[in-house]
């Protein structure tokens, strides 16, 4: 492990986030950077934990589900505890996700079926016109 330090413009560039939201993480209290003055300096722990957040975030956590595994990595039981629980948080996510896609499946489905209909409907009026004139 290096004790490397990022400075804030090197972590936004690394994770594509813009500085705001690293304030925003870090007033959260998700992520820890050393601070001297108004500098902010990011360990590698706050770069695993950035990760963390972001691929959570883009599973559809919440940010209080991810600070509640992030808490369970110092617990001293080799992380037994975090990975439980994240695969516990995970499988309910999934199954949430999963239902989902089916809602939107379906609804995809219902709106082609409408625009099939309405497109039919136009072509009819349309010919109507026309014998109309």
């Amino acid at each position: 492990m290096t004790s490397y330090y990022m400075n804030i413009r090197e972590m936004c560039e690394e994770f594509n986030v813009t500085p705001r939201t690293l304030r925003f993480y870090e007033a959260k209290e998700l992520i820890f950077p050393v601070r001297t003055g108004q500098r902010r300096s990011y360990t590698h722990q706050d770069r695993g934990r950035l990760k963390l957040i972001l691929q959570g975030k883009r599973f559809g956590f919440s940010l209080e589900d991810i600070r509640q595994l992030l808490n369970l990595y110092n617990l001293g039981d080799q992380r037994y505890t975090q990975y439980l629980q994240t695969i516990e948080k995970s499988k309910e996510r999934l199954k949430a996700m999963i239902s989902q896609r089916d809602e939107l499946s379906e609804a995809i489905k219902d709106l082609k079926a409408h625009l099939i209909q309405g497109e039919h409907e136009l072509k009819k009026l349309k010919k109507k016109r026309i014998l109309e004139t």
